[in-house]
């Protein structure tokens, strides 16, 4: 049975996502109860176990509005809302490139498509629809990230000798990255809004994994052999949302 080594941590770990209301409700197999985080900009997220009925996560939900509604104005007097847009442009500092968004409406279109030419992105067809939009910037991301994160990945696993036996790109809206038994190393495509340290430290991080499935001492002293640095960057990355564009809507 294939196993993941704790995740890198974003927020927590995630199987799939129902909503309720405004709150997104994430079921999990290792869930043993129900919890909740509200994020810093107001988004709130329930973690329930896998077979809870909707009536008992209302339930809960109701039983802790006081302190949802408490929570979000809290949060709201040091990061005031900020109003959805779509981008003009997009810069990725993790791999030094920026984008501009170029947008076309293509009459009878039920989708949206993008197409990349040099450092243009063109989105075309239905572009109206602000989530048909997202979801093609996101697909464009994941494109993106699996081309330059391959070549950095590998000659990484050269240099640190841990291999690995393929690298999957998601939009984990909960994590960094992970390493399953498998092999398999995730990572996350909004490592390309950060610093280029982030993203170099991740797949160490995730690298290390070949050989410690865990956050042992000894998994510690492998990361840092190759990141000395790994103490100040595995800190950074609690607050790096605050890079991430709010389109892309991790938070």
């Amino acid at each position: 049975m294939q196993t993941i080594a704790k995740q890198l941590s974003l927020f927590g770990d995630v199987n799939n996502i129902d909503l309720i209301s405004d709150f997104s409700i994430r079921k999990s197999n290792r869930a043993k109860r129900l919890s909740i985080k509200v994020f810093p900009r107001g988004q709130v997220e329930v973690v329930v176990p896998k077979r809870t009925s909707v009536s008992d996560i209302r339930k809960f939900i109701d039983s802790h509005r006081g302190w949802i509604e408490q929570t979000r104005q809290r949060f709201a007097a040091d990061y005031p809302p900020e109003p959805f847009r779509l981008p003009d442009t997009v810069q990725l500092n993790g791999i030094r490139q920026q984008f501009e968004v170029l947008y076309q409406f293509n009459e009878g279109a039920k989708t949206v498509k993008f197409r990349v030419k040099d450092n243009s992105l063109l989105l075309t067809g239905k572009i109206n629809e602000e989530g048909l939009c997202v979801a093609a910037l996101k697909r464009w991301l994941t494109v993106l990230a699996r081309t330059e994160y391959a070549p950095i990945l590998t000659s990484l696993s050269v240099e640190t000798g841990h291999p690995f036996r393929k690298m999957h790109i998601r939009g984990q809206r909960t994590c960094w990255g992970s390493h399953s038994s498998a092999g398999t190393i995730s990572l996350n495509y909004c490592l390309m809004f950060l610093d280029p340290a982030y993203l170099r430290y991740v797949m160490i991080h995730e690298l290390c994994h070949a050989r410690q499935m865990n956050h042992s001492k000894r998994f510690w002293h492998l990361v840092e052999k190759y990141e000395p640095n790994y103490r100040q960057l595995d800190k950074g990355l609690n607050n790096s949302w605050k890079n991430i564009p709010i389109w892309v809507g991790i938070y």
